[in-house]
């Protein structure tokens, strides 16, 4: 295993671009790709691709939101106490790989925000304490708990289609989430995998320690104390008012109020409402506007490569809509599928599909409408094939570049030092969702 993980990082070392480089390249191949399989011209397609560039525009700021804010959540005090608690009782490499899975896990299932940040956070917590952890290595392992949102609360494919008004109701109605996150199937892989990823991971340590690289303790040493935004001296008004903790507790009493109400008029759980409970969760957490505001600022430095790639890919998703190459990709899928075996093709495809649209929305708005009109032509479950095309999206996460860039952000590493592990970590949760979607379909 040691020796295949090798062979991949030094792959990804020699060849591997930079994230922006890779969603310019990617552009530049979805164009050719369309001009020689469709019957769309040269015009017609730039054109898609320039007015496309900015349809994602409303999700990328949801994006961008969910992560910085997320930030905050997992930088607040007593978060931050938490992971160092958790870190204290940590003392070997291999049992430090398996906490930053947990961690990073468990922090991707209830808001995938969150755990990208607080997977990052507990990893370069752990690599700072526990001498002999190789640094890339762990900060993949966090990473790689990114799966985890696909088969979480903020899974946003299975959250759209139990929302009313979603932009397929009239297609396939609402799938309720007992029949996709919260089935017995999707429950049970994720017990499993949240038993064997950490473990897995672990054995991808390096044995020897001349193989290790360890983290520099002087490139992640905490130089800045956190400041507080005042205006004035400490017993001015402006700096009584900027540090009240009763005007944030006040406000997050009232957003948690707006919450209760939400669900208790039997609205959904989706990105908008994710967002508002984050955001005055936070406020809560942090006590104070200006603690809240110096935590965002810090945030906001982890979304920039999200907001600068973000249209890029949603001008690839307009070149595959325009052009039909999306059709043609699950078309090929479709036609040699099966009321059992549609699932399983769908997330095949789904994990191609997921490099040209790594936003699951997105990747559902360009997939799902072909998908749903075969499930219901072969006559195979909506809520297994919708669930399957969300797994593939969240197995190609682990190595697409896009989502890698909060992880990149906070360690400081480049994307090729870490890619070589994700690879592998890639094949065996593709098994894992793969023994899934299939047992799912034939057996459930």
């Amino acid at each position: 295993m040691e020796k295949m993980t090798n062979f991949f990082t030094s792959i990804m070392r020699k060849y591997l671009p930079d994230p922006f480089v890779f969603a310019i390249g990617l552009t530049i191949l979805t164009f050719i790709l369309a001009l020689i399989i469709e019957d769309i011209s040269f015009l017609n397609l730039t054109t898609s691709w320039g007015d496309g560039f900015w349809n994602l525009l409303a999700f990328t700021t949801q994006m961008a939101v969910i992560l910085a804010m997320g930030y905050v959540l997992a930088t607040a005090p007593i978060t931050d106490r938490f992971l160092n608690k958790i870190a204290t009782m940590v003392h070997t490499p291999k049992a430090a790989i398996i906490v930053a899975t947990l961690v990073g896990g468990i922090g991707s299932y209830l808001n995938w925000g969150f755990g990208l940040v607080i997977g990052g956070i507990i990893a370069k917590k752990l690599a700072l304490k526990v001498k002999g952890v190789h640094y890339p290595l762990i900060i993949a392992a966090a990473y790689s708990g990114f799966t985890f949102y696909g088969l979480g609360l903020s899974a946003s494919i299975p959250i759209l289609i139990s929302t009313p008004g979603h932009f397929l109701e009239e297609n396939m109605g609402l799938i309720a989430l007992s029949e996709t996150i919260f089935s017995l199937p999707m429950i049970l892989t994720t017990i499993f995998l949240l038993i064997t990823l950490p473990l897995f991971n672990a054995m991808l340590h390096p044995k020897e320690a001349k193989n290790v690289k360890e983290i520099d303790p002087a490139l992640h040493a905490d130089t800045k104390k956190l400041k507080i935004n005042v205006l004035g001296e400490d017993n001015t008004f402006a700096h009584k008012i900027n540090n009240s903790r009763i005007l944030s507790y006040t406000i997050g009493a009232l957003g948690i109020i707006y919450v209760v109400i939400h669900f208790a008029n039997g609205k959904s759980l989706d990105l908008n409402i994710l967002n508002f409970m984050v955001l005055f969760l936070g406020i809560i957490l942090l006590g104070t506007p200006a603690k809240y505001t110096e935590h965002l600022s810090d945030g906001i430095k982890t979304v920039s490569g999200i907001i600068l790639q973000f249209p890029f890919y949603a001008g690839i998703m307009a070149i595959m809509a325009a052009s039909g190459l999306v059709d043609t990709i699950s078309q090929v899928f479709v036609d040699i599928s099966t009321e059992h075996s549609l699932p399983f093709w769908g997330l095949i495809s789904s994990f191609f599909i997921n490099f040209f649209a790594p936003s699951g929305g997105g990747h559902w708005a360009v997939q799902g409408p072909f998908m749903i009109e075969a499930a219901k032509e072969l006559g195979a479950s909506l809520g297994e094939t919708s669930m399957s095309v969300m797994l593939g999206n969240a197995w190609n996460d682990l190595v697409q570049p896009f989502w890698i860039l909060p992880a990149l952000a906070l360690s400081r590493l480049k994307l090729k030092d870490i890619m070589g592990f994700l690879v592998m970590i890639m094949f065996y949760v593709g098994i894992v969702y793969i023994v899934a979607t299939l047992a799912w379909s034939y057996l459930g």
